[in-house]
């Protein structure tokens, strides 16, 4: 269990940070393990054959997380400078790591080696672009498909803690973050099982990041390297993967049409031209000219992989189908709009 102590500079310099990068790192922590959690299991099921035909892709990405990591250097993931950032600028942090940096980030986490190690040891502006290049493919291979729900759920998370800060204080923000993370003013307990006892923040305050694929785990950075990080399951993890949709909202295919419609209330989770014929009773020409029609209307996004294409709905997409739901109160397949919602190195415990 680590205990971080915090001044009132360091309080004040905490903050919440969603990491895309982190997250691609973390679903490849999950699928490398002997099972991924059940709660992942849907999403383990829909892209384990993918990652795995593609694995040459990115070999080294997977030398330095490597399955069963429990220690990751801190060069594959800078901590996150802003709260929400996305991927491009992310991988951009990655490529613009000094050798020096490099060099002192591999020697603390001595058990990660391997050739491609080697070669990012010893060229490292070429090695870093590799990596972000691997990284990038490993994004569009397991995680792209489902990012517009993964956002949403992380955003809802930092909202919360925003407004938890705002109604108690830091105290009230960390009271809940999960339930082996204990806050007992002004120390916050950490578990790890690589790391025991009381760790100094150096001034530099405790960025906090929720993560959906981290589940069940909690990891920290304690390293001079980068600034003290948690990273912590978000809320919510567990209803992920829920099929949210049971049926096409009449008011949803009154503005799309009703195959449009059926096709964007299927894409509750990513899937191919073929599934989506087989599932809905579709011709395949009919599916292919609606799935055109909505990615050109950006509520569908098309992702490659290989000999794989899968169709997922975009953020604009998720938000017109959350934007809808069943009225009971109307008769079947009616809708009304839904309520507004209320507004070093890396180490695991798991």
């Amino acid at each position: 269990m680590i205990e971080l102590t915090f001044s009132t500079e360091e309080i004040t310099g905490s903050r919440f940070a969603v990491s895309p990068l982190w997250e691609v790192v973390a679903a490849r922590i999950q699928l490398t393990r002997a099972a991924p959690d059940p709660v992942h299991r849907v999403w383990a099921g829909e892209v384990s054959d993918r990652v795995r035909s593609s694995e040459r892709e990115w070999p080294m990405f997977s030398e330095l997380v490597r399955p069963g990591s429990r220690i990751v250097p801190a060069l594959v993931c800078p901590v996150p400078s802003l709260a929400m950032p996305d991927l491009p600028l992310e991988l951009a942090s990655v490529r613009a790591q000094s050798a020096e940096f490099v060099r002192a980030s591999l020697e603390l986490v001595s058990e990660v080696r391997g050739p491609q190690v080697d070669r990012l040891r010893d060229e490292p502006e070429d090695g870093l672009r590799q990596l972000a290049d691997e990284v990038e493919a490993y994004w569009e291979t397991a995680v792209a498909p489902y990012w517009p729900r993964v956002l949403s759920l992380l955003e809802g998370e930092v909202l919360y803690r925003a407004r938890r800060l705002a109604e108690g204080g830091v105290g009230h923000a960390f009271a809940d973050l999960d339930p082996r993370i204990r806050w007992k003013g002004p120390t916050l307990r950490v578990p790890s099982k690589v790391v025991d006892g009381p760790r100094d923040l150096d001034g530099r305050g405790l960025v906090l990041t929720p993560s959906v694929f981290v589940h069940p785990g909690v990891w920290h950075i304690l390293s001079p390297l980068a600034p003290p990080t948690v990273r912590y399951p978000a809320r919510g993890v567990g209803t992920l993967w829920e099929r949210r949709t049971s049926a096409v909202p009449e008011a949803l295919a009154g503005v799309l049409g009703r195959t449009r419609a059926l096709l964007l209330s299927e894409l509750d989770t990513p899937a191919s031209h073929g599934d989506l014929a087989r599932r809905t009773g579709r011709s395949k020409a009919s599916v292919s000219e609606a799935l055109t029609a909505l990615r050109r209307a950006g509520l569908v996004s098309a992702h490659r992989t290989g000999r794989y294409v899968l169709h997922a709905r975009t953020g604009v997409g998720e938000a017109l189908v959350a934007g809808v739901r069943p009225d009971p109160g109307a008769g079947a397949g009616a809708a009304k709009p839904a309520d507004q919602p209320t507004i070093g190195r890396s180490s695991g415990s798991s």
